[in-house]
């Protein structure tokens, strides 16, 4: 068992300053994050213009566009071993510098993406090569952001520390999510598709190179003593904790599902499922995102002073209790859709306010940010990827009722797991 189940005596923080740090990895995730939720709040407009329309049934082009959602996220883990082992073997600040910079690359090609019409086939691919790319940075961006801040935190401050990895998420998927209201609201039907959904992508890859600058003042966060060790090799996570990698899926897996379904994919099911209109369903996602970030820091605190397991109860047994009716409450109004959103976010709290910090606090840190990336960045793939497809799916099945079923087993099953889960929050971090 590692080090911090045991509470032993470990180093101070490698870092004295901490703002500097959150700030690094905070600017830099927001612009990843911006990047990767674009193009979720733009599928209806990329479904039109990239690929071919059915003949008879209108929801073919938008199952593609989510299919090659749900691809990106299946390159999230080779994202995670591959990132996470430059994060032990180079330094946290080395991976965040390479995230980065392929996260832009990758926006700018979803941008310059042609047309089917332009291009055929050709553009499907394309998009898709992108959405690969975005997925590795991705996978590496949370192995390395969620080391770097728990590591860069002071004692009794990891909760706090770990929470901005979701408020920078979130302001990222909050501006991506403003900036497709206001080009929606202010461009024609005829502009948006022409050439208006490509400009958020444009944006993203300009935006990648302020966060590439402003991480280049961050201090490293591995200690002497991990800098001088033998460098871990690129399986050695997996091969030498098992258990702990397990432990990461059967943490992961309620949280992903929950979070995709409601900071992503709730415009697009509430506008599938209760015909609500679309620049309606994006004004309220942007609405609740705002809100849920206010949330996070408060989660953290929280569970710096009470622990990490009450607040991951909190959010499982929420959602596996409630993620039914709410979903079943939606009708075709904007206020019923935002207090639906509202209230997932406060149970969601519990669980993504300190997600990093669970994480880290689960493996040493020689494979700390590889040993996170691969177990969780899977998870997500295999439920938080899939979330947007499984919901449209089960609506082209006649069958969109079984969603919220789906999502409330997901967030019982790793309840069950919280529930066994050791409490690490006053135990000290092995560095």
């Amino acid at each position: 068992m590692v080090a911090i189940m045991t509470g032993m005596h470990v180093d101070s923080p490698p870092t004295r300053r901490p703002v500097r740090q959150l700030l690094a990895a905070s600017v830099g995730n927001a612009v990843e994050w911006y990047d990767w939720y674009a193009y979720t709040f733009l599928a209806t407009y990329i479904a039109d213009q990239v690929f071919p329309k059915g003949a008879d049934n209108s929801l073919v082009p938008l199952l593609s566009t989510f299919a090659v959602f749900a691809v990106g996220f299946f390159m999230r883990p080779v994202g995670g071993l591959l990132m996470g082992a430059i994060a032990d073997r180079r330094g946290r600040r080395a991976a965040l510098t390479v995230t980065i910079l392929l996260m832009g690359g990758s926006s700018l090609l979803v941008g310059l993406t042609p047309t089917y019409a332009a291009a055929g086939v050709l553009a499907p691919v394309v998009l898709v090569a992108a959405r690969l790319l975005q997925g590795l940075s991705v996978g590496g961006e949370f192995a390395a952001s969620t080391t770097f801040l728990v590591e860069s935190a002071g004692p009794g401050r990891r909760g706090l520390f770990s929470s901005f990895q979701y408020v920078s998420t979130t302001i990222g998927q909050l501006v991506a999510s403003g900036v497709a209201t206001v080009l929606v609201d202010t461009l024609s039907e005829d502009r948006m598709n022409s050439w208006g959904w490509r400009v958020p992508f444009v944006l993203g890859a300009v935006l990648s190179l302020v966060g590439f600058w402003i991480r280049q003042g961050a201090e490293e966060t591995r200690s002497a003593e991990q800098r001088r060790a033998s460098r871990p090799g690129l399986f050695e996570a997996l091969r030498r904790h098992p258990r702990e990698s397990l432990l990461i899926c059967g943490i992961t897996a309620g949280g992903t599902i929950a979070y995709y379904t409601w900071t992503s994919y709730l415009p697009t099911y509430a506008e599938l499922n209760t015909g609500l209109d679309k620049s309606d369903a994006l004004l309220a996602g942007t609405l609740s995102l705002a809100f849920f970030a206010l949330l996070q820091p408060l989660g953290g605190m929280l569970s710096d002073r009470y622990g990490r397991r009450p607040l991951l109860l909190f959010f499982g047994v929420g959602f596996a209790l409630l993620s039914v009716p709410l979903l079943h409450t939606l009708r075709d109004s904007f206020a019923v859709l935002l207090l639906v959103q509202c209230a997932g976010m406060v149970l969601l709290t519990g669980f993504t306010s300190i997600s990093a910090a669970v994480n880290a606090e689960v493996f040493p840190p020689r494979v700390r940010a590889a040993g996170i990336g691969f177990p969780y960045s899977l998870t997500v793939a295999l439920f938080g990827g899939t979330a947007p497809y499984v919901g449209t799916l089960f609506k082209d099945l006649g069958h969109s009722g079984l969603f919220p079923w789906y999502v409330a087993v997901l967030c019982l099953l790793s309840s069950l797991v919280y529930l066994r889960l050791p409490e690490t929050a006053h135990k000290e971090l092995e560095r």
